[in-house]
Order: structure tokens, then C-alpha cells, then sequence
């Protein structure tokens, strides 16, 4: 499956998760910033780069790729390192650079092609298997957690899922962050089991009961009342659109949206499409 959205998405949320791939528990690492940039003058884009602040010209710049499905033409490594050189060529970063090669399986790994020979036992090169991630979900980060369950079979997956959106109903306080936790879970399983529908996905995961509880309940209603509270501040149907999208992710239909909030039912939608 193509999971370069998902990836994008969890490291933005945690870019902090690659570092606890490799090891690297430094203070540092809360400095680095997470995005996806295009190369100059090319069709090139890395699909993640960890950037250092601008002072910090002593830690390393990563590049990394993500990779959920086989690589037929054996563009894999060449594009990789091309988009890395072509990189350090426009940009001229005075850092170091290091880069990261992250499979959903290890079997989706061509192995180094022999002109890049140099890089298997350089320590600018490494490969993370998410298959062989180990480790109880209770025990580790909800950010490790989610990339387990992105490798995770689908026998195994809902268990999975489900250990975690337990972990994000624990752990975490900030209502918005624990929706989008949990929309990346629910993604996941989508793209997993592509012939369930929705419905059966919530039911799957304990979504439906979860979504009747008073904690859910109140989050929604705090969204709502975001919202409506901006909207009687600005005095306009715009005001009230921005409540839009946090209702979205907390389970409410366009239909129920426009009543709540009082507004056009094709304002919600044209909000929810953006």
C-alpha cells in the first residue's frame, strides 16, 4: 500500500518517532522540524526531511524515504540518493546529512544496487523494517505504536489498533491531538482491510461505543461550542465554519454539522471538501 500520506501525517504530529527508530534519546532532537520539500529544477520530492534550527549547524540533516510497496524498476536507492545530492547542490546547507530508509516490510527492500556499495556499512545510510519493530504497545510511545501498527499484519492489526487508541484515551489531554491520533488509526486499518466499510471499521475498533462516551461527548461539545463562540464574536457565517473541521473529526455529519451551527449545508460542505 502507498502510505506516504500516513507518514507525512504521524511525523508531523511526532517528528521525535525517527529518532526513537535509531537510538538516539538526545535532548537535541526536540529541535528538529518535520516537512516534505521539492527539489529545484527537478520532479524530485524527498518525502521527509528533519532540519536542525538554523544555529545548529553541528547536528545532521536526515533525509528520509518511505517505502510500503515493492519496487519494480529499481528506482528505489538511485532516486534516493539523487534527491539527496541535488538537495545539498541547490541548498548548500552547511550541516552534515544522514539518511533513512524506512520499509513497511523488510522483504520491500531491493538491497543496495552496486554502485552504492560504499554506503552499506556507512553510517549515512540506515534501513528501519517496521515488520521487526518489537516491543508491547503498552511499553513504548504512541508515535512507535502507530508505525507498528502501519507494519503489523492484518491478523494481528486491530488488536494493535485498538491497544493504542486505549494508550491516546490515557495518555493524552489535548482533545485535538487525540482526534487526529485516533483518524491516523482509523486510516490505517482503511488501507489495511480496503473491503470493510467505515461502519465496520468504527465497530472493529470500539469506535462506535467509543463515540457514545461522556469524555467524546464532551469534546464534541467543546468543539461546538469553539465554534459558535467565534461565530457570535465575528457576527458571520464565517466565523462559524471554523468549527467545521474539528466536528468533522470528531464523528459529526455535514448534515448535522449545518444544523448545529445554523449555517447553509453547502457552506459545510464546501468547508469540509478544502
Amino acid at each position: 500500500m502507498r502510505t506516504d500520506s500516513l507518514f507525512y501525517q504521524l511525523f508531523q504530529i511526532y517528528p521525535a518517532i525517527l529518532f526513537e527508530l535509531i537510538g538516539d534519546s538526545s535532548p537535541r532532537i526536540s529541535t528538529y522540524s518535520f516537512l516534505s520539500q521539492e527539489v529545484k529544477q527537478t520532479s524530485f520530492r524527498i518525502d521527509g526531511i528533519l532540519l536542525p534550527p538554523p544555529y545548529a549547524t553541528n547536528l545532521p540533516i536526515y533525509f528520509v524515504e518511505f517505502q510500503g510497496y515493492r519496487d519494480l524498476n529499481g528506482d528505489l536507492y538511485p532516486s534516493f540518493f539523487s534527491e539527496i545530492f541535488l538537495y545539498l547542490n541547490d541548498y548548500r546547507p552547511a550541516n552534515d546529512w544522514r539518511g533513512l530508509l524506512v520499509f513497511t516490510k523488510r522483504r520491500l527492500d531491493p538491497g543496495l544496487p552496486l554502485h552504492y556499495q560504499d554506503f552499506a556499512s556507512s553510517s549515512r545510510l540506515q534501513r528501519i523494517y517496521l515488520d521487526q519493530l518489537t516491543g508491547e504497545v503498552t511499553d513504548i510511545s504512541i508515535g512507535l505504536g502507530l508505525l507498528q501498527l502501519i507494519g503489523a499484519k492484518e491478523a494481528t492489526a486491530p488488536e494493535t489498533a485498538r491497544q493504542i487508541i486505549e494508550k491516546a484515551q490515557r495518555e493524552l489531554t489535548d482533545v485535538t491531538e487525540r482526534q487526529k491520533i485516533l483518524e491516523l488509526i482509523e486510516t490505517v486499518i482503511i488501507y489495511k482491510f480496503p473491503e470493510l466499510s467505515r461502519e465496520e471499521i468504527e465497530q472493529m475498533l470500539g469506535l462506535s461505543e467509543l463515540k457514545q462516551t461522556r469524555v467524546y461527548q464532551e469534546a464534541l461539545e467543546e468543539g461546538l461550542e469553539q465554534g459558535l463562540e467565534q461565530g457570535r464574536q465575528e457576527g458571520r457565517q464565517e466565523g462559524k465554519l471554523t468549527a467545521v473541521p474539528i466536528l468533522l473529526e470528531l464523528g459529526m455529519s455535514i448534515e448535522q454539522i449545518a444544523e448545529r451551527l445554523g449555517v447553509d449545508l453547502e457552506a459545510v460542505r464546501r468547508v469540509a471538501q478544502q
